[in-house]
């Protein structure tokens, strides 16, 4: 039986298995614990469970002797240190595939409610904002037989490519199409790359100054491939006609964040894989990592191939 940290309660019915097994502690509280929480609850533990916003970094693996296993509830793992995790021999899983369906959809909702301007539309209806049907009011951009440009065409960009079939729409990726190419053309683009140090600020003040003044960004991805004052500079100026941004840097924004007060930014708290399906898939292949490194077997999912 091993010492198991699990850093938030998760849905479903997987951590009981993992209680079944092992000896597990679940963070208790509604705010995520702090770097040194963290480290205070691994210092002896044999496995963890974390999310992505928790970092796990080399000096929390220095001070934690008996961690043989790393599980991430997430497909990346940019939250996690991999080269010191790799020298220290542990395996660092993830959860891949699961969440494809659930963030192409919301992909799909965020550009669906940001081009026909739902937000300002529904703020309106909720406070009375408007007196009769008006020809010109809430005009929004059409999706149907738009150009769609898919940055990243991996398993959710290609998911989200099938949607937008369904709309008749231009579809260009990058597999195909170069970045600079696909933002002049788009009329609507969505962020589906990992983060990396080549994604870092991927779109900046250049390439926002690409996109056309009618054009729709979209992120589901990770929140620092925007720049975000870069990005808020290209609102006010209305260089781009919006943004839909489900994921941000930091999360979550302060309450103070101009992005919160500009009316052409639509914000979400980082929803993409929030259906009870995709969440309590999770679950289950977090703690199936967990439960196979524990047990001194391959991990089903790990994103750090050991020798």
């Amino acid at each position: 039986m091993a010492h198991c940290f699990v850093t938030r309660r998760l849905p479903g019915q997987a951590l009981e298995r993992l209680e079944a097994e092992h000896e597990v502690e679940v963070w208790s509280e509604r705010r995520p614990p702090t770097h040194d929480d963290l480290i205070a609850r691994t210092r002896d533990a044999e496995g963890i469970l974390t999310l992505l916003t928790d970092r796990v970094d080399a000096e929390l693996l220095e001070q934690a002797p008996n961690l043989r296993a790393i599980s991430n509830y997430a497909v990346g793992v940019d939250n996690v240190d991999l080269e010191a995790a790799t020298e220290r021999g542990i395996p660092v899983g993830h959860t891949p595939d699961v969440l494809t369906d659930a963030t192409a959809d919301l992909t799909f909702a965020l550009m669906l409610a940001t081009a026909r301007k739902l937000q300002e539309a529904t703020g309106a209806a909720k406070r009375g904002d408007w007196i009769t049907w008006e020809p010109a009011m809430f005009l929004g951009e059409s999706v149907y037989g738009a150009t769609l440009g898919i940055v990243g065409f991996g398993r959710i960009g290609q998911a989200v490519a099938k949607r937008a079939q369904g709309f008749d729409m231009t579809i260009l990726h990058t597999d195909s199409t170069p970045l600079n190419e696909l933002l002049q053309r788009s009329d609507l683009v969505t962020l589906h790359v990992p983060l990396t140090p080549d994604t870092h600020h991927l779109i900046d003040a250049e390439a926002l100054s690409l996109m056309r003044p009618n054009a729709i960004l979209v992120n589901t991805a990770r929140g620092q491939i925007v720049d975000q004052d870069a990005l808020l500079e290209a609102l006010h100026n209305n260089a781009i006609a919006a943004a839909a941004l489900d994921v941000t840097d930091p999360e979550p924004l302060p309450p103070d964040h101009p992005l919160l007060k500009t009316p052409n930014a639509l914000i979400t708290p980082h929803i993409g894989s929030a259906t009870r399906a995709a969440r309590e898939r999770m679950a289950d292949l977090a703690v199936a990592n967990l439960e196979a490194a524990l047990a001194g077997r391959p991990m089903p999912h790990q994103a750090n191939p050991l020798p």
